[in-house]
């Protein structure tokens, strides 16, 4: 084990030497002796050299001798590699960090030991991310593909749901029903001069998890730490940030460590007031902040992104950024058919979840199509939720999915009627796209998959997105198993590639947003977009689906491995860049104006972002009262 652990070690010292080792300029610290080691920003642990030491009143509140940044890092990465994954000693070290919140996880982890290992994991980066956020950052950024389950899907379901039994100390802010008129002066209590970037949640739909009120906290700090790993955010400048107005949750109501509102939640006027004046401070105090909103309930998703999209920099990941992820699969898939990307406006697909997401994904759809067949073109969407399949004969349904309800003429067309169950609507439509945003576990069964083998595509895409990994639609393991070899398979949640003999692999593609919301809100911060509008979102997910070559396509890869992730983010960044200069929209940032941007060649634009992504380092600490 020591073996493999040293050659780990050595492995990653190889691939540092390869990466930038510029030296930082000095930070200004406004702080002295043990503050600064309780302060996870500037700590280094026992990396202060000495010189710093002395000047910082440091000398005595540290053992004398001083390890390097790289030191730091190969003894965290050895802990990992001899401990953190293997499961009896995760689960030690779950046991001696977890003992006070044991009680509240046993009821969660019971005969789940997956979840116990997961959580173990959690614990100890959060641990790190706790005392010395340059190490962490670094450590997550080095082991992207390995960390990125961990700290975002699917642990940070588990996250949230024991949010109240694994709390230690806060991370960003908190604001409630009871601050509503003291929130402008609230947001000048948060120590940073400068926030680039927010992710905002008020936790009432939490992955596939539902209402998990002031606990859905954990959404916005893993989105956070996926800015910073992915789009090179500095950690200094970030903000997550929980709007509690309450729960409807009875079971988070009667739990004696919840600790949000023990309140139902606000709803209407009174719902969007706080949200209005929220948005307000944050924007006084930090007009040029992108404000991302996450995990809202569907009919607070809509009405707040149509509220504010046009005031504010800001967009909603689930509506717009499962959208973009699910738009460059779904052209990822027509080139698996080997067929020109025209062809997607004859895409027949069948959209499993009447959500936020689902109506999201055939929004974006339908601005691709009409761009590619022009505005009369006729799509071949068919959306169901619960009650089945969605006509214009249903008497209630949702303003937001109207445009997508079929008329009598086309259900007659396939046979089908108001309410077709999914099995019906999968034999007579026979789709080229099966893509579940339903949030029900397992709703792709045997006989639904099976029936995807009559597809009319040569190459049948599934694609089961919904979060956590309990709540996807079908395992990749079934997909391939009953609907057969010869698909494209992808999913929200990670999933092992499938073994299916012969030395033929079933690829699973992970349709994550963290192929598309880094570089959102990244292009968005380094051009000065005034909004975030349908082109620049258009252009993003353009850029994901043109980033894999056609020999991977036809492989059955739709997305890039995570370990690319920095430079994945930064293409999509220099894309959405590029399409608001060309709306007109970007005011630029610093020295960089807008006839700049202007005349950046695309290469030109890839570089900007480059060089304006952070990179973890120790800066030299320097005292100033």
């Amino acid at each position: 084990m020591w073996r493999v652990a040293r050659s780990a070690a050595s492995s990653l010292r190889q691939s540092r030497r390869r990466m930038s080792t510029a030296i930082p300029g000095p930070c200004i610290v406004h702080k002295r002796g043990a503050d600064i080691l309780h302060d996870p920003w500037f700590n280094k642990d026992t990396g202060f050299p000495l010189t710093e030491r002395d000047r910082l009143g440091l000398r005595g509140l540290l053992p004398p001798r001083v390890i390097s940044f790289e030191q730091q890092y190969d003894r965290f990465s050895l802990l990992l590699v001899i401990g953190g994954f293997d499961f009896l000693t995760s689960l030690f070290f779950f046991l001696v960090l977890l003992v006070e919140s044991y009680r509240s996880l046993e009821k969660n982890t019971q005969g789940q030991p997956d979840n116990v290992v997961s959580l173990a994991k959690w614990r100890i980066l959060n641990r790190l991310h706790d005392r010395n956020e340059t190490l962490y950052y670094r450590v997550l950024i080095d082991n992207i593909k390995n960390f990125a389950p961990t700290i975002y899907t699917p642990t940070v379901g588990l996250v949230c749901q024991n949010y109240s039994g694994l709390f230690r100390r806060p991370r960003g802010m908190y604001f409630s029903a009871k601050d509503k008129g003291e929130m402008m002066s609230m947001i000048y209590n948060w120590p940073a001069q400068q926030v680039d970037m927010i992710v905002l949640t008020d936790g009432s739909r939490i992955l596939g998890l539902g209402d998990l009120g002031v606990q859905g906290i954990g959404i916005p700090i893993g989105k956070l730490d996926m800015y910073v790993a992915a789009a090179g955010i500095n950690p200094q400048r970030i903000l997550p940030v929980m709007l509690d107005v309450g729960t409807n949750n009875e079971k988070l109501l009667a739990d004696k460590l919840y600790l949000g509102l023990r309140q139902h939640r606000l709803e209407g006027d009174e719902y969007l007031a706080i949200v209005d004046e929220l948005m307000e401070a944050v924007h006084a105090r930090w007009p040029k902040a992108i404000v991302q909103f996450e995990d809202f309930q569907m009919k607070w998703a809509f009405e707040t992104l149509e509220r504010y999209r046009k005031r504010f920099c800001m967009f909603n990941d689930d509506v717009q950024g499962t959208a973009g992820v699910a738009l460059a699969g779904l052209l990822g898939s027509v080139r698996a058919q080997g067929r020109p990307l025209t062809d997607f406006a004859d895409q027949k697909i069948v959209v499993v979840g009447a959500g936020s997401a689902g109506l999201g994904v055939l929004k974006m759809a339908l601005q691709a199509v009409s761009r590619m067949a022009g505005p009369h073109a006729d799509p071949h969407f068919f959306l169901l939720d619960k009650d089945g399949l969605i006509t214009k004969e249903r008497k209630c349904i949702d303003p937001a999915a109207t445009p997508f309800a079929k008329s009598q003429g086309e259900t007659k067309e396939f046979g089908l009627c108001e309410g077709s169950s999914l099995l019906d609507v999968i034999k007579k439509v026979k789709p080229h796209v099966l893509l579940g945003l339903s949030g029900v576990g397992g709703v792709f069964n045997e006989e639904i998959l099976r029936a995807m083998k009559e597809s009319d595509s040569t190459k049948p895409a599934i694609f089961a997105m919904s979060n956590p990994t309990a709540n996807a639609e079908c395992t990749a393991e079934e997909a391939f198993k009953h609907a057969g070899e010869n698909i494209v398979f992808a999913s929200g949640s990670p999933f092992d590639d499938v073994d299916l003999g012969n030395g033929k692999t079933g690829h699973v593609n992970q349709a994550n947003n963290m192929y598309l919301f880094p570089g959102i809100g990244l292009g968005s911060l380094l051009c000065g977009a005034r909004i975030i509008t349908d082109d620049m979102l258009q252009a993003a997910a353009e850029c994901l689906a043109s980033y894999i070559t056609d020999g991977e396509i036809q492989m059955g890869i739709l997305y890039p491995s995570i370990d690319s992730i920095r430079d994945i983010t930064a293409e999509v960044g220099a894309a959405v860049v590029r399409a608001a200069v060309a709306e007109g929209l970007a005011d630029g940032r610093g020295e960089v104006g807008p006839k700049d941007l202007k005349y950046m060649s695309k290469e030109q634009t890839i570089k900007y972002v480059k060089e304006n992504m952070w990179f973890p380092v120790y800066s030299p600490l320097v005292h100033e009262k």
